[in-house]
């Protein structure tokens, strides 16, 4: 489903709740999940056996670092001597670090540790490149290792020894290479590259990851090596990237002035110009202008802001649950806050989007299918990080000034962010993530696109953006994730 974000509405809080309804309805009724993103249950059917073939981001192919065979027989049932061993010393801690990375698929706990690391580096919206090059590295490594798995087909440990037992279920795909340790491997180069200072930290973290499929009796020590060795390898073409994205390009260009200009010391001013994964350039998509500044719709759209009642409902804070499965009450059921929401969006939106999609990922039974979810991970981190960019090459080419810069008496709930209106980049990037994860997910449509409509929505209630930078934020968003989805419809999945 594509394209829900691309008609600019009333940002009200009654049409923001609304947002979607119609067309989400029909998805809702009408979609199914297809048949090839259902996730295998361990037992009969094999999970994913041709994923070693899907399209990758960084390698020319699955097999281009097609893994050495397995050990023989021999070395197999000395490895089986090794994990007995393990298995008799398993306690409490242990099998607590093995449920710890059990759970979710293999890059759930690296998504979260990526995320971490960004909060606690300041970086904001720099947190999105980051995302992307992690689950990129996952996704193409996971399909590296499913062609090796299905290239030797080793049976898992339980399958070679009848006697020997697991602490959990038995992934149903072949052991060689482990899917934990490719992913841990992967994510771990990633993150040393771009935070070298706590390197040792992610590399102790994939070691761990690895051991705890050995504890747990699901693979063999040169599975858990081998995925190890090829996580790091492509981690490292991740990194290489890195290198040469524009990201640590030096600003040489000056803040332009004049009426209705944007004044400040901006944030990330080339990001406009960073290297894209799916678009030509940021600005292959690149907003049309904004009104001017001098025009009547501009002098509407002060008088909206500078009107808007903040908080339209005080004391309603407590009550709000912005988690509501089924998308937001109906309009005027309940009081809302307006200022709960403002705040619930101000974050980066990879702080909402990528929670939001790892419960999907278990609701849709993709945890257990590590293929399809580094799939969803690298399509929706992609996405985000791409409609960023774009919205930055706006931003930058456009320098509009924000509410304040127009009228310096309004009132605000966030402070003002040190970057230039239009497009609104929360927009963008939450129209982007709701429209890919409606592809991804279709039952949840509604859901996403409500969302996204909410979010931008937000930003005009905080007194930050105009309503046409919070209309165009959603349009372009949906645009640049209809790329996404038209290569990910031809990726082999």
């Amino acid at each position: 489903m594509t394209h829900e974000m691309t008609t600019p509405m009333r940002l009200s809080r009654r049409n923001a709740l609304r947002a979607g309804a119609a067309t989400g309805a029909v998805a809702f009724l009408a979609s199914a999940l297809p048949a090839p993103q259902i996730a295998q249950a361990a037992g009969t059917e094999q999970i994913e056996p041709s994923a070693g073939n899907w399209k990758t981001w960084l390698l020319g192919s699955g097999s281009q670092m097609r893994l050495p065979a397995p050990p023989s027989d021999a070395t197999t049932k000395d490895e089986i001597a090794r994990l007995q061993t393990m298995a008799g010393q398993r306690d409490a801690k242990a099998l607590d670090r093995v449920a710890y990375w059990d759970s979710g698929a293999p890059g759930y706990r690296w998504n979260e540790i990526a995320m971490a690391q960004a909060i606690k580096e300041g970086i904001g919206p720099g947190a999105y490149r980051v995302m992307a090059l992690v689950n990129a590295a996952i996704y193409d490594a996971t399909v590296a290792a499913w062609d090796a798995k299905y290239a030797y087909n080793r049976p898992r440990p339980v399958a070679f020894d009848a006697a020997f037992k697991a602490a959990i279920p038995t992934p149903a795909s072949p052991s060689y290479p482990s899917e934990h340790a490719v992913a841990a491997g992967a994510a771990s180069a990633v993150l040393a590259a771009l935070f070298p200072k706590d390197a040792q930290a992610f590399t102790d973290a994939a070691e761990e990851a690895g051991r705890s499929r050995l504890v747990a009796g699901v693979q063999y020590p040169s599975d858990v090596q081998a995925g190890l060795d090829l996580g790091r390898a492509v981690g490292a073409l991740a990194a290489a990237r890195a290198k040469s994205d524009g990201a640590d390009a030096p600003w040489t260009g000056t803040v332009p002035a004049g009426p209705g200009m944007w004044k400040g010391d901006p944030v990330y001013p080339t990001m406009g110009a960073w290297k894209t994964w799916v678009l030509s350039s940021g600005g292959q998509f690149r907003s049309p202008p904004p009104p001017a500044f001098d025009s009547p719709q501009r002098a509407a759209e002060v008088a909206e802001v500078r009107n808007y009642k903040r908080d339209a409902n005080p004391g309603a804070e407590l009550g709000f649950w912005p988690e509501d499965p089924a998308g937001r009450p109906a309009p005027d059921s309940v009081p809302i806050s307006s200022n709960q929401l403002v705040f619930y969006y101000a974050p980066a939106i990879e702080l909402i989007a990528m929670p939001e999609l790892a419960q999907k990922i278990a609701e849709y039974r993709l945890d257990t299918n590590a293929p399809r979810a580094a799939r969803a991970y690298a399509l929706v981190s992609i996405a985000l990080y791409d409609a960023t960019v774009a919205a930055w090459e706006g931003k930058f080419t456009y320098w509009t000034g924000r509410p304040i810069h127009f009228d310096p008496a309004i009132t605000t709930v966030l402070p003002t962010y040190p970057i230039p209106d239009y497009p609104s980049a929360h927009a963008t990037s939450m129209g982007a993530t709701a429209t890919a994860m409606a592809y991804l997910f279709p039952r949840d449509a509604n859901f996403f696109q409500s969302r996204a409509a909410e979010c931008a929505a937000s930003r005009l209630w905080a007194g930050i953006h105009f309503r046409s930078a919070c209309d165009e934020g959603l349009r372009l968003g949906g645009r640049v994730a209809d790329a996404v989805i038209e290569r990910a419809k031809a990726d082999g999945a």
